[in-house]
């Protein structure tokens, strides 16, 4: 980049860039070095910026770029600028859009950039700008680059000035080496050469009107192009012309561009090299046409006077594959009306098109001809075509054959009548493949081959019980009760293999009033290895159960925790084993055990019908209850694993097999504490607290210590929770109440009184008025018997 090359509004456009990148002044070293911009230009463009009064555009907000919303709009020589505000199209530019061509200017991957890296064209002109580069070489070695100054000249060292300007490449390195063979004489002898090309180019401002999309003039490369400029300038407006599109020079049109050329054949022949002060005009189109429908390209096409339809069809890329040819329909505009014309496929090359036509390429009918169609038990279902006095033999033999399961007695074909309504008739498969009846096709018939298993219901057997995969399974025939468990994969270990129940549906048999019977039922003993057959043959939808042997029973087990001798799980060795039992296996009671403390975990649900029978029980007590939070803490207390049960291991141990000796249950978990030495205190004492048990002192004194009972205390409702769950409350003993006696680990619970809410000032009113109605009553009946 040379700074002095530079107009002011490309200094503009480097300080903008450089403010996006966030650069300061102070930064623009590194950020030209990371550029490529070398050191003696960065201080030729320090002073430029600072001419142009740009230093305060580092430190404010104001865009630098503000200036592109002005006509003059610049191109440098490496980079076309243009200024495209992304904004929602408008209806107009919606339009314009299906104007074909109009997308080339909005395509952000195509920029017509011109190339600035080409060899120099020979035809090129110079003008004041352009740098040229001379290498002399051979016997003398020398290179120049030398720019071309306002008066056109080339100020050669040793030689002077050499007139260039409006010279060609190739004028200009004739006229060049014949003044340098005035002091390289090697260069007449042929022993020095002289090779002349273009340096830095030179800039040229464009003028661009008409209908076009930004109008203005513009700054550009010598070596841009008219389709430069047009892309520059966004490009024919809504009313532009894409194919007259002039170019002026010195006050008269030189070139007319057509840019269907380009898009339709690659050509830009026209599309010739600008020069300074050129105008490029584009002139309002005169005819256009629109094409919608089957098409490859539906768009909006411009014609010139000596084009027909054809021409316009070759430029959309001709017909899609649907399309119906042999008719178009196009809407036209009259001076008062519109109306309808009909093209006919010959008349398309001569049809002469009027501005605002739309023409409609219609698609062909969404129906076949001469298809039939095949379906179900056939061996290649699907369309075939219709051949002449073809039948319905002709068609399954096409179709490979009827499969083995097919029922031959009866088919369908279902087809339509003239007014296209459905219809259905039936034939017999085997008469029609043997030719005793002979059905003739027409178009769109269909014809269905059905099924033997498709016609009945899917045949299927279960089998439940001890089998390790129970489950329902396809019927066949023959199918043996062993081979149904095998199937199953075989018995678990606990099958009993007496009475293996087989149950079977009613089928088929005479109605009788007095039979009640509504299954089958058999039973069957098996061999270990089922090597004995029974020769019992299922049959469809038969149900077998095999059942747990009575004698197979798995390991069950209990724990003991806390103070035995030897704590951890044991297997419950009978039905009958009870708590003393394993509490003999478990070595007995520690020194240090607290037996009144021993509790029973059991859990809640033991087996099916128990969950069943407290789910039920459960429902009725919640729908009694009223208050929602009580329903909360009652499902909440039920759903644990596992609950409280109170027991008396001290009189469980002394007297074994009593009433109070529980039979153990899998999953019983008897805890047994150390013993306990404090109290527990809730509810409405003035200081809930735990305490040091005391055996001289009794249930009183426990809440005196707590500070005593609160006002709202209800005393002759509480009650004390033993270690071991049992619970005793307050009994009332003529005026006294008589409290329960504390033990070691007790919990006291004192419940509050329920709030006691006076009468509503309603509600007095209500019992005065109505004492005062029945003193009213009494009197009246007193006076009537006097």
């Amino acid at each position: 980049m040379k700074v002095d090359d530079l107009s002011d509004e490309q200094v503009r456009q480097i300080v903008a860039e450089m403010k996006r990148n966030k650069v300061s002044l102070d930064q623009i070293d590194s950020y030209a070095q990371q550029k490529g911009i070398p050191a003696d230009q960065v201080l030729k463009l320090k002073d430029r910026i600072r001419a142009l009064n740009l230093e305060k555009e580092f430190t404010t907000g104001t865009p630098t770029n503000a200036k592109l919303e002005e006509t003059e709009r610049t191109v440098d020589n490496e980079n076309i600028i243009s200024a495209r505000d992304v904004q929602p199209m408008s209806l107009e530019e919606k339009r314009r859009m299906k104007i074909f061509g109009a997308e080339l200017f909005s395509n952000k991957n195509l920029t017509f950039e011109p190339n600035l890296r080409m060899a120099t064209p020979p035809n090129y002109r110079l003008a004041a700008g352009d740098e040229l580069v001379i290498d002399v070489y051979g016997y003398s070695e020398v290179q120049h680059k030398l720019k071309v100054s306002p008066e056109g000249y080339v100020r050669i060292p040793y030689l002077g000035p050499v007139y260039v300007n409006g010279l060609t490449m190739e004028e200009a390195t004739t006229r060049i080496t014949k003044q340098l063979g005035t002091i390289y004489g090697g260069i007449k002898s042929g022993n020095t050469f002289v090779q002349i090309s273009l340096g830095t180019i030179r800039s040229i401002k464009v003028l661009l009107i008409g209908e076009i999309d930004r109008p203005g003039s513009y700054t550009l490369p010598s070596l841009a192009t008219v389709a430069n400029a047009l892309y520059v300038s966004g490009g024919p407006n809504e009313n532009g012309s894409f194919r007259d599109i002039q170019v002026i020079r010195n006050g008269a049109p030189i070139a007319r561009f057509d840019l269907y050329d380009f898009l339709t054949n690659g050509d830009l022949t026209n599309n010739i090299v600008l020069q300074d002060q050129d105008i490029v005009k584009v002139n309002p189109y005169k005819t256009r046409v629109e094409l919608v429908g089957e098409i490859k390209r539906p768009a909006i096409f411009e014609a010139k006077d000596n084009e027909s339809l054809q021409d316009i069809l070759n430029f959309a890329g001709g017909y899609t594959d649907k399309s119906l040819r042999d008719m178009l329909r196009a809407t036209r505009i009259n001076n008062k009306e519109r109306e309808v014309v009909n093209i006919p496929a010959e008349q398309i090359a001569t049809f002469k098109l009027r501005s605002g036509d739309k023409i409609f390429v219609d698609s062909v009918l969404n129906r076949y001809s001469n298809r039939i169609t095949i379906t179900g038990a056939v061996f290649h279902e699907g369309e075939y075509a219709l051949e002449g006095n073809m039948t319905v033999a002709d068609l399954i033999k096409k179709a490979g054959g009827v499969k083995e399961e097919a029922s031959l007695s009866r088919a369908v074909i279902f087809r339509l009548k003239e007014d296209y309504t459905p219809s259905g008739s039936s034939f017999n498969v085997q008469d029609a493949l043997s030719g005793k009846q002979t059905i003739a096709l027409q178009r769109e018939d269909s014809v269905v081959i059905y099924s033997k298993l498709g016609l009945r219901e899917d045949y299927q057997v279960k089998i439940s019980g001890q089998v390790n995969a129970p489950g329902y399974f396809n019927y066949a025939d023959s199918l043996h009760l062993e081979d149904l468990i095998l199937m199953a994969g075989g018995l678990r270990d606990a099958a009993s293999l007496q009475r293996v129940e087989v149950s079977r549906r009613i089928r088929g048999k005479t109605y009788s009033p007095n039979d009640s019977t509504t299954s089958i039922v058999a039973q069957f003993d098996l061999s270990t290895d089922m090597s004995a057959m029974t020769g019992y043959a299922l049959q469809p939808f038969d149900e077998v159960v095999v059942r747990k042997s009575p004698t197979y029973s798995e390991q069950a087990s209990v724990s003991i925790d806390g103070e035995v001798v030897y704590p951890g799980a044991y297997t419950i060795n009978s039905k009958r084993e009870k708590i003393s039992d394993v509490m003999k296996r478990a070595g007995g009671l520690r020194p240090e055990a607290y037996a009144e403390g021993a509790v029973l975990l059991r859990k809640t649900f033991v087996n099916a019908s128990d969950s069943a029978f407290l789910d039920s029980k459960l429902q009725v007590y919640y729908n009694k209850m009223e208050d929602s939070t009580a329903i909360t803490k009652m499902q909440s207390a039920v759903s644990r694993k596992e609950q409280l049960l109170g027991i008396n291991l001290q009189k469980i141990l002394a007297q074994p097999g009593s009433k109070f000796d529980l039979l153990l249950e899998e999953g019983d978990i008897i805890k047994i504490p150390k013993k306990l030495q404090t109290v527990q205190l809730f509810g409405e004492v003035y200081f809930p607290k735990k305490v040091r048990f005391d055996n001289n002192i009794g249930f009183r004194e426990y809440i005196n210590g707590a500070g005593g009972f609160t006002n709202g205390a209800l005393k002759r409702r509480s009650y004390i929770v033993y270690a071991n769950g049992e619970v005793k409350s307050t009994r009332k003993v003529l005026f006294f109440n008589r409290y329960p006696k504390v033990k070691p680990g007790a919990e006291i619970y004192v419940p509050a009184k329920k709030e006691s809410r006076g009468l509503s000032g309603q509600e007095a009113l209500g019992i005065t008025t109505g004492i005062a109605s029945l003193a009213l009553i009494i009197v009246t009946v007193l006076d009537k018997i006097k």
